[in-house]
């Protein structure tokens, strides 16, 4: 309403500084939610982006990006959204690197038209990885027996209660490879001729803001404010773009927040909060 109300005032009466959208994208790249879990999917980011890009006075949209990764589902949609919506609004984007954007969350971060990384950032990882438990000796140290029964000889895969299967890993490492092939494209086709011939480059391997630099996974060091006052101006302001929010300031609920979920799925929220805290200590966080 206020932004309204100020294009139809006199040109020498309208606030005479450029805003910028800013959003926040931070935590696990994930479905799902939860009063455990703090993660991102594109259901939980759809509409922040719609709105930031929907402000037909700035030039550009700014994003904030701190996550050790996640879904590369889930990832991709959020970059593709991104994309559709710049090329739609006409709008450049600046990505910012705060802690880590590594695996998922630098796939996000090839969205932007300049990635910006803080010197000391993580940024890359630039593979794929599946992660489990084998509890076939403890279940025999218990006294427990597996039953499991199925139609279709492969549908108990990678079953951690039995004993892995050399077929089965071959399986996922070929899975593997489509997706981290996938990821490889994209980056490529992003960062063209800036990336470096490092043969490291796709391994997994991570790096700190300067080193990306250096080889072109990031374009420039430095932090939000200033750079976008350095590239639009001093009198340039910064508007964060928040989540919905009800009549009384609470965010709106959805399916994934109701009360009903929350009490259904608490012993799994937990143990996912486990696991999704898990992927930051990778990056010394």
């Amino acid at each position: 309403m206020v932004r309204f109300v100020r294009k139809l005032l006199p040109h020498r009466w309208r606030p005479d500084h450029l805003e910028i959208p800013v959003v926040r994208l931070h935590g696990v790249i994930a479905t799902g939610g939860g009063p455990f879990r703090q993660n991102m999917s594109l259901a939980s980011t759809a509409s922040v982006l719609e709105k930031a890009f929907a402000d037909k006075d700035a030039p550009a949209v700014a994003i904030s990006i701190n996550s050790p990764g996640g879904s590369p589902v889930q990832s991709r949609l959020i970059y593709r959204r991104i994309r559709d919506l710049a090329t739609e609004k006409n709008k450049k984007v600046y990505m910012f690197v705060e802690d880590v954007a590594a695996s998922g969350g630098y796939m996000i971060a090839v969205a932007g038209d300049e990635i910006i990384a803080d010197p000391s950032s993580i940024v890359g990882s630039i593979g794929v990885v599946s992660a489990s438990f084998g509890f076939t000796d403890l279940i025999r140290k218990i006294g427990v027996e597996r039953r499991v029964h199925t139609a279709g000889k492969n549908k108990a895969t990678l079953d951690p209660f039995r004993p892995e299967n050399k077929e089965d890993v071959e399986h996922l490492k070929a899975l593997q490879l489509e997706i981290h092939e996938t990821f490889i494209s994209l980056v490529k086709d992003r960062r063209g001729e800036k990336l470096s011939d490092n043969p490291d480059l796709f391994t997994g391997l991570f790096w700190t803001g300067t080193r990306g630099l250096e080889l072109g996974l990031v374009d420039s060091l430095g932090d939000m404010r200033s750079y976008l006052i350095a590239q639009y101006g001093p009198k340039t302001k910064l508007r964060l773009i928040a989540q919905p929010r009800g009549l009384f300031g609470r965010k709106l609920p959805s399916a994934e927040t109701s009360i009903e979920a929350i009490g259904a799925n608490i012993a799994g929220g937990l143990v996912s909060a486990a696991e999704e805290r898990a992927l930051w200590p990778r990056f010394g966080l």
